[in-house]
């Protein structure tokens, strides 16, 4: 199994994942967007336990049920980690905060519909006005 690292932009948080993800995708939706401050969160799907704080648990912020579904930053400058995304631990992992390269791409994009209307998609992959 390949491990890949990632971490916070102050480096206050560290992880280590597997390279192990089982779909990553490119989503427009208008929360998305708030949550990153760009035009949409690319982001890589995998099971919790694949993923291990390795410096600054400490420091995290959860916004959510930190038992449940939430998202989790860096609580010292702010950068989005991942988010809890299924009562079963599911982690939607932000590929922005992976320091190496993983082996997957984003495959789609999803709520285009509601897209910044200032951005344009310019890749080939297929586009969803809503989750699909």
């Amino acid at each position: 199994m390949t491990s890949l690292t990632g971490r916070c932009e102050c480096g206050a948080v560290e992880y280590r994942v597997a390279d192990e993800f089982d779909y990553s995708i490119n989503c427009h939706c208008s929360n998305c967007r708030a949550h990153t401050g760009s035009a949409f969160k690319a982001f890589a799907g995998i099971a919790g336990s694949k993923l291990e704080l390795t410096k600054g648990a400490d420091r995290l912020l959860v916004w959510g049920d930190p038992d449940g579904k939430n998202h989790t930053r860096c609580g010292v400058c702010g950068s989005p980690l991942y988010s809890v995304v299924s009562d079963d631990g599911w982690l939607h992992v932000a590929l922005g905060s992976l320091r190496d390269e993983p082996s997957i791409r984003p495959a789609k994009h999803i709520f285009v519909g509601s897209k910044a209307p200032w951005f344009e998609i310019t890749d080939d992959l297929p586009q969803h006005e809503e989750l699909r």
